[in-house]
């Protein structure tokens, strides 16, 4: 395919190795993000002033592709708030606690609801649903937050956006790139999809209970508090503020009406067609709606400074949990398109992306076969998913499958397949902290924590799923 790598493509691949590295050993990798942005400023703008001013717009284009999935966790965390204090939430979760009564229950059931939720309509609105009704039964019965997190987030964001059998874009892109029919790579990634899920989802929960019976659990849990240290998430009843009590026939009517309104909103998904950002955005609306009605009732006289309040007590959780996660998000979206639009730096001829280059030039010097064949597949897949989308380097995949299979004269779904899952379980928010913050933030723990939980699992995952390809190519 003839893609010429240079001093920019080895400089972000060096960079990405430092932060895998400092990820791995449990380091803070701001820092070096923000010098290997204005490493790569210094090669493309090829001045000083130009590095420096590409942080800054690096980081503004970061929080842009950010921003809604910022405002839904704000929002929800907001709405969370006022049922907590009222005693709506506890009395809306009280008749799941008589099926869900231990953390294995809990750890299973909300992974499976998320997947079942995820296949229909994504997992990012699924997460706003499943996460604001379920974590804190969970948190009852013992289940810690991080592992309602790993649950929702290798079910969701794993199993069923790495399959895609309902909505079907991720088959539909990666098939028409290798030139097959949607329904073959579909076929073809079952046993795939199959075996990642049960094996990262069985390895998560096995190194959970260790983990806690050995006592070297991390709960993870993220502070928006500062001085106090007290967690401010969906499941923080809160310290300081003192519980509004309503009327017990009052209360009881809201628990039912919320999740009949959330009801209401998947089926309008369903009859409207609405998907990722347009059933968020329905998610959202619903919860701004209740949260005003509920603090009125509660509040009265002071019901409107209140529902302000509660608002910025969400936006403050919001970005003090993206805070971190935006410089780590401007370097690697420069993977992607963001490269040139930010620092006006043509690539060479044929690029498709700084990631995407490192994809083909990986393709271009290996020898051919099944087992390397499926090997490659899966780094390029795991490559291509660096940039956090997941879907950015799906279509790369598939056309470099359709080559492979050409080669090797055999296994084009499969390896096409293949790819598919390795990007999205890398890229769609398993392993990189800004592309699984809504998770992350919706259980109040840290997303490079929750990466790091992931991580064994995962890798654990693909080395199975990859071998399991070679027989099937």
């Amino acid at each position: 395919m003839g893609i010429q790598l240079t001093a920019i493509h080895w400089v972000y691949l060096t960079f990405i190795v430092f932060i895998m590295v400092l990820m791995i050993r449990r380091r803070d990798t701001t820092m070096i993000c923000v010098a290997g942005i204005f490493a790569l400023g210094l090669l493309a703008a090829e001045s000083l002033s130009g590095s420096v001013s590409g942080i800054f717009n690096s980081f503004v284009y970061a929080t842009k592709e950010l921003l809604g999935t910022i405002m839904i966790i704000s929002i929800i965390v907001a709405m969370s708030r006022i049922l907590m204090i009222t005693g709506i939430n506890e009395t809306m979760v009280a008749p799941l606690t008589r099926f869900i009564r231990t953390p294995c229950m809990a750890y299973w059931g909300i992974g499976l609801i998320m997947m079942v939720t995820s296949f229909f309509f994504w997992p990012s609105p699924a997460v706003a649903l499943v996460g604001a009704v379920l974590l804190p039964v969970a948190l009852r019965v013992g289940l810690p937050a991080l592992g309602a997190a790993v649950a929702m987030n290798l079910f969701g964001h794993g199993i069923a956006l790495s399959g895609d059998y309902i909505i079907q874009g991720a088959p539909k892109i990666t098939a028409d790139a290798a030139g097959l029919p949607v329904a073959s790579v579909m076929e073809a990634s079952i046993p795939l999809v199959i075996v990642m899920g049960l094996v990262t989802t069985i390895a998560a929960f096995w190194m959970m209970r260790r983990d806690r019976q050995n006592g070297t659990w991390r709960d993870g849990l993220v502070s928006v508090q500062g001085s106090t240290g007290r967690l401010r998430g969906p499941d923080a009843a809160g310290g300081e503020e003192t519980p509004v009590l309503l009327p017990a026939r009052l209360r009881q009517g809201l628990a039912v009406a919320i999740p009949l309104l959330f009801l209401l909103d998947v089926a309008a998904m369903f009859a409207l067609n609405l998907q990722g950002g347009d059933a968020t955005a329905l998610i959202g609306g619903t919860a701004v709606l209740i949260l005003i009605s509920v603090t009125l009732l509660a509040h009265r006289n002071q019901g409107l400074e209140k529902v302000t309040s509660y608002l910025i007590e969400g936006f403050v959780f919001g970005f003090k949990v993206f805070g971190p996660v935006i410089p780590i998000a401007a370097f690697f979206y420069l993977g992607d398109s963001a490269f040139t639009g930010l620092f006006g730096k043509v690539l060479p001829a044929g690029s498709h992306g700084i990631v995407n280059d490192l994809g083909v030039a990986l393709a271009d010097h290996v020898p051919l076969n099944g087992a390397v064949g499926a090997v490659t597949m899966t780094a390029i897949g795991a490559i291509t998913g660096l940039d956090g989308s997941g879907f950015s380097g799906i279509s790369l995949a598939g056309s470099i499958a359709q080559l492979f299979a050409a080669a090797i004269h055999s296994g084009a779904a499969t390896l096409t397949a293949l790819g598919q899952v390795a990007a999205i379980w890398v890229g769609g928010g398993t392993l990189i902290p800004w592309a699984l913050i809504p998770a992350a933030a919706i259980c109040g723990v840290s997303p490079f924590e929750l990466a790091r939980r992931n991580l064994k699992p995962v890798l654990l995952g693909l080395v199975a799923t990859t071998i399991v390809a070679m027989f099937l190519v």
